[in-house]
């Protein structure tokens, strides 16, 4: 069978750096960080005391507010996005076939604080099981599926991906795969997280994961750097309007970049550590090329998991010379991740649509917070430290890893 070709016609953001797409984009090339101490609860006796919020956000600005009660904010981070997304691509909702319109989201954890809350209630009463009635829609991660679909009326596929921190590049994978089967015209997809609360923060230094850096937090997500000491938690959405290429066009569709390919692999290995030699994220970017039919030196810009975590961004850098080679030499590569921190499910959404601007607007946004060099790493590449800078991207990859192994890269073109 033909393949069909599927092309991104609609953007949408909320993240710690700015709570639209432009916003972020601007963020990202300014080298803004999003770090600083948390507001959501008192975390005075907490090893990390800092992360990425999202900012100057009030959903009764978006929706209902008694609507608004019925969803954890990881679904109403989704709800936001989706409708800027929709907004962006113009979108002819009441032209489109819904059974051929389908949302197919990622998320991590999903409703994290809405499980924590319940069972805080829980835990002081006198033993009575008085929950929420919301409590399970509230907390389960498909329900951002599911909301933005019966609000839209999409009646095609519709499911969320639950892969760590590669769940919404794994998403733009299974929404790209989809359309370019013929199986919908028009997908939204992307990823949210809202995990910033006493048991996601708690719960990530127990494993000893997150930064400590409490007197310096906007210096903290640190990837390449020789003093990293692990990544900063985010939180936020993206969203994407994938589209079949005639489709869009027909309709006379601003079409940003083309997606031409990805790949999925695991490291099987370990439940946290990545594999010391980075087998899984070699073979994942070796699909992703293989799939897009593309070489190695087509590649201009590899955005990068880059977490900041001492072994994690060297097995990936690792992994993209055994794979580009001489190449990795002459490629922009960055980890947005120094600005947002780490998003989680929600990472690939908006790391595609830093590739997508990179693609649009020339310009390779930087790895920030670079001090001291890291003998590990070759100080030939260009890990774009500090400020973005000016390049023609035609292709860009982005990577994604996730606890247990998962990996999943998405290739993006100029078209």
């Amino acid at each position: 069978m033909t393949l069909k070709r599927v092309v991104v016609t609609g953007l949408g953001a909320l993240t710690p750096i700015g709570n639209t797409y432009p916003e972020y984009w601007e963020g990202l090339k300014s080298g803004k960080s999003g770090a600083a101490p948390i507001t959501r609860f008192d975390a005075t006796l907490f090893k990390t005391k800092f992360a990425c919020e999202v900012k100057n956000f009030d959903i009764g600005n978006f929706m209902d507010r008694k609507e608004a009660r019925k969803m954890d904010p990881f679904a109403q981070y989704a709800m936001v996005v989706a409708e800027e997304a929709i907004k962006d691509s113009n979108l002819p909702l009441n032209e489109l076939n819904p059974d051929r319109a389908g949302v197919i989201w990622g998320s991590g954890i999903g409703g994290l604080l809405t499980f924590q809350e319940e069972v805080k209630t829980y835990a002081k009463g006198d033993g009575t099981p008085r929950f929420n009635p919301f409590f399970i829609p509230k907390m389960i991660p498909d329900l951002s599926a599911g909301h933005i679909s019966i609000k839209y009326g999409f009646r095609g596929p519709n499911f969320v991906t639950v892969s760590a921190c590669a769940s919404s590049t794994n998403a733009l994978y299974d929404a790209f795969t989809y359309i370019r089967l013929g199986k919908a015209d028009v997908i939204i997809s992307g990823g949210s997280e809202a995990a910033v609360c006493e048991a996601g923060v708690g719960g990530f230094n127990a494993m000893r994961a997150l930064s400590e850096r409490n007197d310096s937090p906007q210096t903290a997500s640190r990837p390449y750097d020789k003093d990293r000491d692990g990544f900063v938690l985010g939180e936020g959405a993206g969203a994407l309007i994938l589209e079949e290429y005639e489709h869009a066009k027909k309709r006379g569709a601003k079409i940003y970049c083309e997606v031409i390919g990805g790949g999925m692999s695991a490291d099987a290995y370990h439940i946290t550590a990545p594999h010391p030699e980075g087998h899984g994220i070699t073979q994942v970017m070796r699909n992703a090329l293989e799939d897009a039919n593309i070489k190695p030196e087509d590649v201009d810009y590899v955005n990068t998991h880059g977490t900041s975590t001492p072994l994690g961004d060297i097995g990936e850098i690792r992994a993209i010379q055994r794979v580009f080679g001489e190449h990795t030499y002459k490629m922009n590569i960055s980890s947005t991740k120094s600005m947002t921190g780490h998003l989680l499910g929600a990472a690939g959404g908006i790391e595609a649509i830093a590739c997508i601007m990179a693609i649009q607007q020339s310009i390779v946004p930087p790895t920030i917070n670079h001090f001291v060099d890291d003998a590990d790493l070759d100080p030939k590449l260009n890990l774009t430290f500090n400020k973005a800078q000016q390049r023609n991207v035609n292709i860009a990859l982005s990577n994604t890893f996730g606890f247990g192994g998962h990996n999943a890269s998405i290739i993006l073109k100029k078209l």
